[in-house]
């Protein structure tokens, strides 16, 4: 049982990691993002959706703990 958990959770970690390159691969269209003004330097569009979903599995866990830690009424 314990080998399959194991060969499960490394399938899916190549599925996941085959997905992300496939991604990165299909989105080279270099773009400029502009927000408050100021404009970053040209990338990739898979630089930009990757980054934003690091910030958000950084901030999501982060937020909880706050909501968590707050004195209920």
């Amino acid at each position: 049982m314990r080998n399959l958990k194991r060969l499960l959770l490394g399938l899916f970690l190549v599925v996941v990691v085959l997905g992300v390159l496939v991604f990165v691969l299909e989105n080279q269209q270099l773009v400029s993002l502009v927000f408050l003004g100021g404009a970053l330097p040209q990338y990739p569009v898979s630089v930009f959706v990757l980054a934003a979903l690091l910030v958000g599995l950084a901030i999501g866990p982060v937020l909880s703990l706050i909501v968590a830690k707050r004195p209920s009424r």
